[in-house]
């Protein structure tokens, strides 16, 4: 899987940083997989900086319904529509965000010509397609917000061929049943177990991304062993309880969050446009004085889980 970060400006975008938008592209051999995490204002002109197009969209998942991380929704449904793609789109996200979006297609007098469905969720598990699955927490905000952790399904372990066949079981159809772990009977009334020529299975990814938030218990749930963890940090340690009393954390507490999650990675994002280039440096090193483990984001930045 790779993440590009499309905008990581808390509240207002800078020169340098656009609002809050993250894509997910979950590389999948057959059918591909294309998702945005939030959708600040002007995300449709930072996709036009990248090589994905929009209508690769199969899924957006909001975090909460604070303007930084929504007003581009309208856009960039409409520009997906005019430019006459059919492909399905789904939206999760909060209570009312069903009607942000009816609103204000129908009071700007838009439609969308691709089949739009929006699921407004509560909490736990938000989807599961066999290969992925999705799980949100609330998290600690003036609003709710929620943050998602993704999960790649294990993925089977390989199938030792040559084993099978020194034990004289011919190539052909039987394999691919072997492969999934089955026992099947040969022609002279032996019984093979798929199970014992398989290697062990391969664990699939992990990874979390949170919406704005305080320290809170459903944090750790959401974060725990992940391969990666993306967090805001939104103020410098000094400033913290600025950040908490108005649902934000600080970079000492999204590290703290990292170390105790024993997550492999944190990428910390949602900085203050009061952070310039040097200030930005300084947030990085307090992240790093906690859990070494930690990049800062800044626009297009590209992060493989």
């Amino acid at each position: 899987m790779e993440l590009i970060f499309l905008g990581t400006s808390a509240g207002v975008p800078t020169r340098t940083r656009n609002v809050t938008a993250i894509l997910l592209d979950l590389q999948h051999p057959t059918r591909g997989g294309l998702w945005l995490f939030d959708c600040g204002e002007g995300t449709q002109h930072q996709l036009l900086r990248t090589a994905y197009h929009p209508g690769k969209l199969d899924k957006i998942f909001i975090t909460h319904l604070h303007g930084d991380h929504l007003f581009g929704l309208p856009g960039l449904l409409c520009s997906r529509s005019m430019a006459g793609n059919a492909n399905p789109l789904t939206i999760y996200g909060p209570a009312g965000i069903a009607e942000f979006v009816e609103t204000t297609l129908r009071l700007s007098g838009s439609w969308t010509d691709y089949p739009l469905e929006v699921v407004e969720i509560t909490g736990g598990l938000v989807f599961d397609d066999g290969d992925h699955k999705v799980i949100a927490r609330p998290l600690n905000h003036p609003v709710e917000c929620y943050g998602y952790r993704i999960e790649e399904h294990d993925k089977p372990g390989a199938l030792n061929a040559a084993a099978l066949i020194a034990d004289g079981v011919k190539p052909g159809p039987l394999f691919q049943r072997l492969k999934q772990g089955e026992s099947v009977t040969l022609e002279d009334g032996r019984v093979v177990n798929g199970q014992a020529y398989l290697s062990a299975p391969q664990p699939g990814k992990t990874l979390a991304i949170f919406g704005d938030t305080a320290p809170c218990a459903a944090a750790l749930q959401l974060a725990r062993g992940v391969d990666v963890m993306v967090h805001e940090a939104t103020l410098e340690a000094a400033m913290e309880e600025k950040a908490n009393s108005r649902g934000h954390s600080s970079t000492r507490q999204a590290a703290q969050l990292a170390r105790e999650a024993k997550v492999g990675k944190l990428i910390v994002t949602h900085v203050s446009s009061r952070y310039d280039a040097r200030g930005c440096e300084r947030l990085l090193a307090e992240c790093r004085e906690v859990f070494s483990g930690c990049e800062l984001a800044e626009d297009f930045t590209q992060v493989s889980v």
